[in-house]
């Protein structure tokens, strides 16, 4: 007990929780740890916010959110990134719906729909339409044809997303249903991610059918958001895991498992989709990051809690919906105990799941982890010397006998000691009836379950690394944006970038640079994306680098050509680097 007290305890600034603070708050009684939820004028060890890394200044420490995270995860912003890498890597990055986004793409669309449906006069698609910043099922709505766009003055407003509606999806108990899987990103750079072993299963209220105009706008048999369905008279609350309009994704598996199946190949998909998508948005979360957190100057370490929205179609193949950046971490509920008066009540499915990843979460990000392992190490050694001293010290012998005999025994304690543990034996492993060796007291860390988080990368780096292309292209950009904080590249910036690179030749000339960096970033300015600073975004830097590499390399498909500028840029720049440093 004494051993424990001295030990210094991790602090949490919980003052900026906000939904998430209950479960938080029985995290870190589990664990142990310091709370202040009115904040500290000392700084903590991690900060807990609600919404955004901005939600307090903070200047150390650890920040449970990525600057720029929920740009990046905005419904545009991820149909964006995901169509640059369907671009470069078509088979790879089809787990995510056909997407278009609203109103500069409109024309687009129209004419896509109707040119397949030419090709293909039995195809009768279904489209699902929604806004760019909703959330929580805010303003979706289905269609069946271009027309029934809602063209009102919201569209230019509101931009939006429309997305191929999946027909056909996966049932059980002849409802519809998606999968929240919670994914945290440890670290960005190294990049490190891990999957929770359990996420929640949101089911529809009324049974599935495919959509036909009868039913189109019957959002309880088609739309899966829980705060939708919960105005249902159909939704039922649950104290079981395996039933009710919200069950634990385990609970499903088991049921899949027993119809035979394939569990192991359908969480391989997940995980793949998972990694995927994280290569797919870093690029523009690095640039932001660089903006908010310079490297070189001090400020706080970074992970973030995602949400993952799948959806399994019949075949179970996993198909991505969306990304949350503050998936929601209530875990009680609403219940109305007359009109107009509710009263909020334990979920037991919530608190199952969530809890444990807030608290592995906590685990894995523990500032102190090494320096408590390094005490336990002392500790225990300290308990053993101790216990087995204890005879030696107060024994009949003189003096001189008893600390001869006292050292001794006390090296070959260290001795034994080291043994056991390089030999991967715990202390609680250890004999104690023969005299050898008597266990130590538990940690607190041993009262607690196994994590519930696994790591997925970099365990499985091998297999993705060729996708990092554009994290490629973004270390260009960001080298070359020159300002720091700032997140776009100037003309004169773009200029040094190709004067560098050299990649201008007799067929390109710095003129024609000029007019590339005028009409990409004209373009995508006058999509409204971000005004706040002029110049060319990283997503119109991409485009840029496409159009250079399919000029230099014609031939190649489009991920080689990528590739091989890519390589070019980074070869001269390393020997434009030496030189520098030769001359210095």
């Amino acid at each position: 007990g004494a051993q424990t007290a001295r030990r210094p305890g991790v602090t949490v600034d919980s003052s900026k929780a906000k939904t998430s603070l209950e479960a938080l708050k029985i995290s870190l009684r589990q664990l142990r740890w310091k709370e202040f939820p009115f904040g500290r004028r000392l700084p903590c060890d991690i900060y807990w916010h609600g919404v955004s890394f901005h939600d307090n200044n903070i200047f150390s420490g650890q920040v449970n959110k990525f600057p720029g995270m929920m740009e990046t995860v905005r419904k545009i912003t991820l149909s964006r990134a995901m169509r640059t890498m369907q671009d470069l890597f078509p088979l790879e990055y089809n787990f995510y719906p056909r997407s278009w986004i609203l109103p500069e793409e409109l024309p687009l669309f129209v004419a896509e729909v109707r040119m397949m449906k030419d090709s293909n006069p039995s195809w009768k698609p279904t489209f699902i339409v929604k806004p760019d910043g909703g959330c929580q099922g805010d303003g979706i709505y289905l269609i069946k044809d271009p027309s029934d766009i809602r063209l009102t003055g919201s569209i230019q407003s509101r931009p939006a997303v429309v997305q191929e509606y999946i027909c056909k999806p996966l049932l059980v108990d002849k409802l519809k249903f998606d999968i929240r899987l919670y994914v945290l990103l440890k670290s960005l750079e190294p990049l490190e991610i891990y999957i929770a072993k359990d996420g929640l299963s949101r089911f529809c209220t009324e049974p599935y059918q495919e959509p036909t105009l009868k039913n189109l706008h019957q959002v309880f048999m088609h739309l899966t958001n829980y705060s939708l369905n919960i105005h249902s008279g159909n939704f039922i609350h649950s104290d079981s895991v395996n039933t009710g309009s919200k069950r634990t994704f385990s609970s499903i598996l088991c049921r899949l498992s027993s119809r035979g199946a394939d569990i192991k190949k359908l969480w391989s998909d997940i995980i793949s989709l998972v990694i995927k998508t994280i290569i797919a948005l870093t690029p523009e979360l690095k640039v932001y990051y660089q903006s908010d957190i310079p490297a070189g100057k001090p400020g706080p370490t970074c992970f973030q809690i995602l949400g993952f929205d799948i959806l399994l179609m019949k075949n179970l193949k996993p198909m991505l919906l969306e990304v949350n950046a503050n998936p929601s971490m209530r875990i009680e509920h609403e219940q109305e105990l007359s009109p107009g008066v509710f009263e909020n009540v334990p979920s037991p499915v919530d608190e199952e799941v969530k809890v444990a990843v807030i608290r592995d979460t906590l685990r894995l990000v523990d500032p102190l982890k090494k320096k408590r392992k390094d005490t336990q190490l002392i500790d225990d050694y300290s308990y053993f010397s101790l216990h087995h001293c204890k005879k030696c010290c107060f024994s009949e012998p003189s003096m001189k006998d008893k600390q001869h005999k006292h050292r001794s025994l006390k090296l070959s304690l260290k001795l034994k000691f080291y043994l056991k543990l390089g030999s991967c034996q715990s202390p609680e492993q250890a004999p104690g009836a023969s005299g050898e060796l008597a266990a130590a007291p538990p940690s607190p860390e041993a009262a607690l379950p196994s994590l519930c988080l696994k790591q997925v990368f970099p365990k499985y780096a091998k297999q993705f690394s060729y996708l990092r292309l554009v994290d490629r292209v973004a270390a260009l950009f960001i080298h070359f944006l020159g300002v720091k904080g700032t997140t776009k590249l100037g003309p004169t910036g773009f200029r040094t970038f190709i004067r560098n690179c050299k990649l201008s030749n007799s067929n390109f000339s710095m003129a024609a640079v000029d007019i590339l960096y005028i009409d990409i970033t004209r373009r995508w300015n006058s999509m409204g994306i971000d005004h706040k600073e002029s110049g060319m975004c990283l997503q119109a830097f991409v485009e840029a680098f496409f159009c250079l590499a399919q000029k230099k390399f014609k031939s190649l498909p489009l991920h080689e050509q990528v590739a091989q500028l890519v390589e070019l840029c980074e070869c001269r720049l390393a020997a434009l680097h030496g030189k520098r440093l030769l001359w210095g």
